[in-house]
């Protein structure tokens, strides 16, 4: 059973190491201190399990889960904080170890990390699980976008507007646009409602990166932006801007 250990506390890792020593199915492929190399590691290495802290530097448990995605490997969470648990069983984790813990605990734990794996618990299941757990966390801060090896964490305060694509959205902030694999409507959902507005079936906006909005013909209207970039703006939204800006 290939295994990745995270954590941002050596001495913990250590434990979780020592602990790992006793069950001679488990290779440990790699040991990351932070979200970002967990990430990485589990992109090059395809492990079957990932214990995993919560609270960390740069990416946090539940951010590293959101960029692996729903076909990854099982996680248990390892942490020292009580009050995460009914999330990380939303997220699909298999078990949840408060620290400190015990031998007898971690191999209780690794035991239904076993069964599980050997079950191949159905990847859409999963996927419904993190979706909704996703959506019930909101307003989120900031946004995590993967982009092959790197990761962008961008805060919601600095996004200017995003558009539909498909299956994907555009996120444009601070004069550069990234790709994200979800939808509009996902994602409008996970949004502050007080700072982001639909004002088009494709388009949201940052109330405060408005400038004005224009009349370029009888019938249509723009959002002109700060940084000089336009929006169309639909009947609808159009009165929803106009009171949103008054």
């Amino acid at each position: 059973m290939k295994t990745i250990i995270v954590d941002d506390e050596p001495l913990a890792r250590g434990i979780v190491r020592e602990y790992l020593s006793a069950h001679g199915d488990v290779d440990i492929v790699a040991e990351c201190g932070n979200g970002f190399e967990a990430v990485k590691a589990i992109a090059e290495t395809a492990p079957d399990l990932v214990i995993l802290d919560i609270q960390m530097p740069k990416l946090d448990g539940f951010e590293v889960l959101e960029l692996v995605g729903p076909r990854g490997p099982r996680f248990i969470f390892a942490t020292a904080y009580d009050g995460y648990a009914i999330r990380a069983f939303e997220v699909r984790a298999l078990d949840y170890l408060l620290k400190p813990f015990s031998q007898q605990r971690f191999d209780q734990a690794l035991e239904n990390a076993r069964a599980a794996i050997a079950a191949a618990t159905p990847s859409a299941a999963v996927d419904s699980l993190a979706r909704d757990a996703a959506l019930r966390e909101r307003p989120v801060e900031r946004v995590l976008i993967r982009d092959g090896a790197k990761v962008h964490v961008i805060a919601c305060a600095r996004i200017d507007c995003v558009q539909a694509q498909d299956d994907y959205v555009e996120i444009r902030a601070e004069g550069r646009a990234y790709l994200k694999n979800q939808p509009l409507s996902e994602l409008e959902s996970q949004l502050d409602p007080a700072r982001f507005l639909r004002i088009h079936r494709s388009w949201l906006v940052n109330i405060e990166a408005v400038s004005r909005i224009e009349q370029p013909t009888r019938d249509s209207h723009v959002a002109v932006l700060k940084d000089g970039s336009r929006v169309p703006v639909s009947r609808g939204g159009y009165q929803k801007l106009r009171a949103a800006m008054d």
